[in-house]
């Protein structure tokens, strides 16, 4: 699916316009390169010898002219006796009025001709040449500015581009997972096709339908899926394409939108980023004569102005509903949002299967296991993920990809690139030795843990080595023995390193801002607090940008500020010393383990039961 002007029958417009203009810049070219040899030719076969009027009079005192033609211009033409016998051609112009040149003349017996001086055809025709040339070009080059090229004249047309069938279609069989999302599309694209079937029985199409999303979720691939589906003249703009510089080009360009819809119905116009014009009016400088209201204003009136038994389907995606003006989101315009969600496992492995598709695979690779470990990631971050994976595996010269490469690609994409030639003196990797193995340790004795993956001395990104934890399967809430447990874990580097060495780096900073947020967020946002009880604290924190509310407002007293000060620090406090129990506990397991990653630099689950002695972990079947 590509976009294009032309009909995939035909050969492109674009192409036969390109090809006309250089056959005409060759054109104008070769008449150039023309004129200036016969000007040049027409010149040099002037070969009369021009001379001072003082020069003429002088070889006309000593006899030495044999013959003149005297023209109605004061210009006269003549030949001179030369010693050899010949005769030497020359040109002279009378500058003044000389009454006595005649009978100068006659006296030296000169032959005295007279004519009136006429211009040849030929010289008029290269007199006015360039000037013809001249018009030409510039007649061309408006003709260029008001077409395709850089539109300076038609500011107010729409920059939508068509897709045109080219090739492979993207249809809804490629869009992994996102069967709701698809279920609620395809009705659209069935009204297209078979519009009948719903205004038989009085049925109304939505007007309008706004995929929702984070980035990355796939709503650009359905909005190709339903170009690809439908079969129908599908249009493509960016909600940026409508603002420029110019006063009222926006709102000129979104009538042009809907003007070509009409001619083209049925189509579907597809609007990508909308909340680059469609954000809360009044939240900019200007007020009501803002450029990008005055468009976002077109906008609604547009869509109003339109019957949907007209087969004009409007479908815009963006990542940021919260900030769209309220009157696009009414029925009767955007009546529909269809919500793109995050992948979860069984809709990962999917889509990593479609990117993997064009790469030649080991048969280690199992996609489960990595759909597993990639939670909360996107379509897009997969598909980055595939791609890095193949660069790794082409970059060693293997034949194939492998489970490794997999791995190497996850903690690159999600974690940092491994910086294995950074010089860590052995001190420094052996403190951060026990920092992880007081990390992964409590794994293995915190019911509500996740599995523990793999735990790494090698620096990824800024930091100096990783645990890394497997969740099981995909969860959608945490319960409160989940996030007590996960902040021992993250309190876990921490402990270890007062233990062993009585004193504590700063490679414990990350740890306790992330065990201090979740502590604040549980007291204050998830209410669980047997002292403060099931209450809010606190508002979210805008966005920042013009026209929301940038400071975070304090709707508590400065005695319950207190006790959420105490109560975060109870929670911090009674996770530290949770942990450092289990690690006092198993004080010969932590010092084996941070041996066996100095030596190693690296250890996975099933090293680390190995070198424990406990039983392997049983395989979990995805959900």
């Amino acid at each position: 699916m590509n976009l294009q002007d032309g009909n995939k029958d035909n050969k492109d417009p674009k192409q036969i316009k390109f090809n006309f203009n250089n056959k005409f810049a060759l054109f104008f070219l070769i008449t150039l390169i023309l004129m200036f040899i016969l000007l040049f030719v027409f010149n040099s076969n002037k070969t009369t010898n021009e001379i001072p009027y003082s020069v003429f009079m002088s070889y006309l005192q000593n006899g030495e002219i044999d013959a003149v033609k005297i023209f109605d211009n004061n210009e006269i033409e003549g030949t001179l006796k030369t010693k050899s016998g010949d005769f030497a051609v020359f040109k002279t112009t009378i500058p003044y009025f000389d009454d006595g040149l005649l009978p100068a003349l006659q006296e030296k017996g000169v032959k005295v001709t007279g004519a009136q001086k006429t211009v040849s055809p030929f010289r008029v025709f290269l007199e006015f040449l360039p000037w013809v040339v001249g018009f030409i070009f510039i007649w061309f080059m408006f003709r260029q500015i008001q077409g395709n090229g850089n539109k300076a004249f038609s500011f107010g047309k729409s920059r939508a581009k068509q897709y045109v069938d080219t090739g492979k279609k993207v249809t809804f069989k490629e869009v992994a997972g996102q069967k709701e999302a698809k279920y609620e599309l395809e009705e659209v694209v069935d009204f297209l096709k078979s519009p009948e079937k719903f205004t038989r029985i009085g049925a109304r199409i939505p007007k309008g339908v706004l995929l929702v999303g984070m980035p990355g979720t796939g709503k650009t691939l359905l909005a190709k899926a339903i170009a690809g589906e439908a079969n129908v003249p599908f249009f493509h703009m960016s909600g940026s394409d409508f603002v420029e510089m110019f006063v009222g080009v926006g709102a000129s360009r979104v009538r042009d939108l809907f003007e070509q819809g009409r001619k083209h119905a049925p189509c579907i116009l597809f609007i990508d980023e909308l909340d680059a014009v469609g954000r809360t009016r009044g939240a900019g400088y200007g007020g009501g004569h803002d450029e990008r209201e005055q468009t976002l204003n077109q906008m609604l009136v547009e869509m109003d102005g339109f019957d949907t038994k007209d087969g004009v389907i409007i479908i815009a995606a963006t990542n940021r509903p919260d900030v769209l003006d309220p009157a696009l989101l009414r029925p009767g315009r955007f009546d529909r949002q269809v919500v793109v969600d995050m992948p979860d496992i069984k809709e990962r492995e999917e889509i990593l299967k479609i990117h993997a598709g064009r790469i030649r695979l080991g048969v280690d690779v199992d996609f489960a296991r990595v759909a597993r470990a990639t939670p909360g990631t996107s379509g897009a971050d997969l598909a980055n993920l595939v791609n890095e994976a193949a660069l790794f595996a082409a970059r060693k010269g293997q034949e194939n990809v492998i489970m490794d490469d997999f791995e190497e690609a996850r903690d690159k994409v999600f974690l940092g690139i491994a910086r294995r030639s950074k010089v860590i003196s052995p001190e420094e990797q052996k403190m951060t030795a026990y920092h992880e193995a007081g990390h992964a340790l409590p794994h293995y004795f915190l019911p509500n843990a996740d599995p523990l993956h793999k735990v790494t001395v090698i620096p990824h990104g800024r930091a100096l080595g990783l645990s890394m934890s497997l969740p099981e399967r995909d969860t959608y809430s945490k319960n409160k023995g989940w996030l007590l447990d996960r902040m021992k874990i993250i309190m876990g580097g921490y402990a270890a390193e007062k233990i062993v060495y009585g004193e504590t780096s700063t490679g414990t900073q990350n740890d306790i801002k992330q065990a201090t947020g979740i502590a604040r967020k549980m007291i204050c946002e998830w209410g669980m607090s047997d002292m403060l009880g099931a209450v809010a604290y606190g508002q979210e924190d805008e966005p920042i940008f013009i026209g929301k509310e940038i400071a975070q407002h304090k709707d508590y007293s400065e005695e319950t500020a207190k006790l959420i000060d105490e109560e975060i620090m109870a929670l911090l406090k009674s996770s530290l010393d949770s942990v450092t129990e289990i690690l006092n506990a198993n004080i010969d397991k932590l010092h084996l383990l941070a041996g066996e990653l100095v030596e190693k630099e690296m250890l996975d689950d099933r090293e680390i039961r190995l070198l424990f002695g406990l039983p392997p972990v049983p395989k979990v079947e995805n959900l």
